[in-house]
């Protein structure tokens, strides 16, 4: 069995209906398992470690705040190295627009960077990167329930055609104030850690 890392980003960990869906899907475990999961905000430099092959990118400052604005959920999964290809496969592309219709991605993400999950790529990748997180957080049990139902509500496909007109520079400040009010609905945080989340999500788009 491989070692996977798995990383709910901001994106998914605060709006409720992504991570309800999620989590059912993970919690499922038909062909792997969830062995920990717990909240824990990354320091900048585990981040530039974790994502060092893009360095020296443009939207790599953008990427590094993002990560390490708000906790987020990171967790242990094990899995035969075909059950991550069908993990992966669930998934969707990294890149929405390209995303796979049915895959998590594609229901859930909502542009970029803003593609809700990190799942490792293949089992040498996964062995690495829990051996790097494991130094900082633990990942040798649950310490977090979610639920798989909510009701707050799932704004995402309105929150994508609103994100490709902000990146298009097309009604960028109704649009931008528009993703704002939709994203608090989704969401149960405290002014301040909303400010963040608007923050990064905003971001993505510039």
């Amino acid at each position: 069995m491989a070692n996977a890392l798995l990383i709910f980003k901001p994106d998914a960990a605060y709006r409720l209906a992504a991570r309800a869906g999620i989590w059912g899907w993970l919690a499922s475990e038909r062909d792997w398992k969830v062995e920990s999961l717990a909240w824990f905000q990354p320091p900048p430099s585990l981040i530039n470690d974790h994502y060092d092959f893009l360095q020296g990118r443009p939207f790599f400052p953008w990427l590094v705040d993002f990560m390490t604005a708000l906790p987020v959920l990171v967790g242990r999964v094990t899995a035969s190295e075909d059950a991550l290809k069908r993990m992966r496969h669930d998934l969707g592309e990294t890149r929405i627009a390209q995303s796979r219709p049915g895959s998590l991605r594609e229901r859930y993400g909502i542009f970029g960077g803003l593609n809700c999950l990190h799942l490792s790529d293949a089992a040498g990748t996964g062995e690495a990167e829990v051996a790097r997180w494991a130094k900082f957080v633990q990942l040798d049990r649950v310490e977090v329930e979610l639920e798989d139902r909510t009701q707050q509500p799932d704004h995402t496909y309105h929150l994508r055609s609103l994100a490709t007109q902000v990146a298009g520079g097309i009604h960028v400040e109704a649009a931008s104030q528009m993703i704002r009010e939709l994203v608090a609905e989704e969401c149960e945080l405290e002014r301040s850690e909303l400010e963040s989340l608007w923050r990064v999500t905003l971001g993505a788009l510039s």
